[in-house]
């Protein structure tokens, strides 16, 4: 099964209060945490998203689109970014999001199955 791991940064992505407060150590623990992830058997690595206020949100009505600025789900925690997993079931994709930092640092990590479309 093909899981998608939904990275939440706290409330804003922008706020780098938490990351601030890390020590220097601390902070490369946390890349090598990321990295090690991506390394992981099974993990397509994603990547980062810039801050929801640089969305842009496109609807069709009528046949025409309509483009408005920002996100189109107001949600209590800024998603901060993504990766698949390919796991044999759902208790592995929970053991990995659980390795991810944010998870850990006031953030949370969403694991959503995927489709076939």
């Amino acid at each position: 099964m093909k899981y998608m791991l939904l990275i939440h940064h706290g409330h804003s992505a922008d706020d780098t209060s938490v990351w601030d407060a890390l020590s220097e150590e601390e902070q490369q623990a946390v890349y090598a945490d990321y990295y090690a992830i991506n390394q992981t058997p099974g993990v397509t690595p994603g990547e980062g998203l810039d801050a929801a206020e640089t969305a842009t949100t496109v609807r069709v009505e009528n046949g025409k689109p309509l483009v408005t600025d920002g996100p189109f789900v107001d949600i209590k925690e800024a998603i901060g970014g993504f990766l698949f997993f390919e796991a044999d079931d759902l208790d592995a994709a929970i053991a990995l999001a659980a390795r991810i930092p944010a998870a850990r640092l006031g953030g949370a990590v969403e694991v959503r199955p995927t489709k076939q479309w």
